[in-house]
């Protein structure tokens, strides 16, 4: 082992074991995360005007050439004109997003991330060189009167404005690392999420052998399908353990232990997928926006309100543009890694060293102060990540942590206060069709 890898090593284990910088954690006795699907920062949060401090794209030219490989090609650049139903399911494997980030479907170890591809994918994907305005719904983003839900939540509460989603690629994989800290080599929406094929030791898991309670809820109404399982039944032990059948409950059971006071001391809600109230195209946004009304509605409304911590973010950019440059060089959660064909034809093998693009997330607690627009970590570098909750839930609870990735992921814990507010919404606003 070199002295590199011995000081690399050190560091985690310094990362891993040290004391949260507040000590306003043990308010906190229940934990409620919604995980939504498949939008970019800037799609949903760009447009966000009541702090000057977000880094979005008001008052900033954000432009991509319609074609990378044309030198003279012409721009396309974001305006607030996204629509409540996408045309489009815009790319999100992994190598669509080297093209989205890199401009190429195979970037050099140190290439740089030029955020300009994101309109020439959407065009090669759906042959739209003669439908630039169509092509333009990636980079295209929402005014805030359209998603009061998600701008109400990050005006009370904490809006992060560089956490990024643990891989450049689809749903599954970015759901694993949210839930365990690494894919086990599956960089894909391949079959072993839907037979709970994965062997690694989950969050879900670790929170049975700790005593911790959890249920896992999933939405299939609206006519949601079971397209995906639910992310705790992605797990070999969840299945075999019989987990599955006591510890994953739909959603109407959500609303009904929150009311009565009966949430676990670890909630974690998958939306329906991929129609309805998610967000994944064509999903529309004001019905996902509802959606997350009416969990933020319970939860407001529990006797438990005043013990928890409710985490909203999504799974991974859907293939919509950002302008933020994702985070290289981190730790991957194994030693695993992922290859898969490029729509050139040519192999891509992923070793899970970098973030996925940029996605809006937020804290929303009676114990967390209104209106924060949460940057960079205030200490010890690196940069929020999906892996950010599992290492706060370590610290929350004294578990070890699980993966490399999540040992280097920043913690929020110290954004957790001491002083209780009773200022927090009851509601949230409606969501009006358009």
């Amino acid at each position: 082992m070199s002295l590199s890898d011995i000081l690399l090593i050190f560091g985690l284990f310094l990362r891993a074991t040290a004391l949260p910088a507040s000590s306003g954690m043990q308010n906190i006795k229940n934990i409620v995360v919604l995980v939504q699907e498949n939008r970019s920062f800037d799609t949903l949060a760009g447009g966000f005007t009541y702090n000057s401090a977000i880094d979005g794209l008001v008052n900033h030219a954000y432009c991509n050439p319609a074609n990378v490989s044309l030198a003279h090609s012409e721009n396309i650049c974001a305006a607030g004109i996204a629509q409540n139903i996408a045309s489009d399911d815009p790319d999100h494997t992994i190598t669509g997003g080297n093209m989205q980030v890199f401009g190429t479907y195979h970037p050099a170890t140190n290439a740089k991330s030029s955020m300009d591809g994101f309109v020439t994918e959407q065009s090669y994907m759906y042959s739209l060189q003669q439908n630039m305005m169509e092509a333009a719904e990636v980079i295209n983003y929402y005014k805030p009167d359209l998603v009061p839900v998600t701008e109400a939540m990050a005006e009370n509460f904490v809006l992060f404005d560089r956490w990024f989603a643990a891989i450049p690629g689809p749903t599954n994989p970015n759901r694993a690392y949210l839930t365990s800290g690494t894919v086990h080599g599956h960089g894909s929406n391949d079959n072993a999420y839907n037979t709970s094929m994965l062997p690694q030791k989950s969050i879900f898991q670790q929170l049975t052998e700790h005593n911790i309670t959890w249920i896992n809820y999933q939405n299939t109404t609206n006519g949601g399908s079971l397209d995906f399982l639910p992310d705790a039944l992605f797990y070999q032990w969840t299945a075999k353990s019989g987990m599955g059948n006591t510890n994953v409950l739909p959603i109407d059971r959500f609303y009904e232990d929150a009311k009565n006071g009966n949430l676990p001391q670890f909630t974690w809600i998958n939306p329906e997928c991929c129609s309805y109230t998610s967000m994944h195209p064509k999903s529309p946004i004001n019905m996902g926006e509802n959606f997350m009304k009416s969990v933020y509605d319970a939860v407001r409304g529990s006797p438990q309100w005043k013990d928890t911590l409710f985490i909203v973010t999504w799974d991974e950019h859907g293939g919509f543009a950002d302008h933020v440059a994702p985070p290289t060089g981190v730790p991957a959660g194994d030693n695993i890694p992922y290859t898969e064909q490029a729509p050139d034809g040519k192999n891509y093998t992923f070793h899970f060293d970098r973030l996925g693009i940029r996605v809006p997330a937020m804290l929303i607690s009676p114990w967390v102060e209104k209106g924060v627009v949460q940057n960079k970590p205030s200490s010890g570098g690196g940069d929020f990540t999906h892996t950010s909750i599992l290492k706060f839930v370590s610290e929350l609870w004294d578990l070890p942590v699980l993966t490399p990735r999540v040992a280097w992921s920043p913690s929020f814990g110290n954004l957790i206060t001491n002083k209780f507010r009773k200022d927090t919404p009851e509601t949230m606003p409606n969501a009006a069709g358009y």
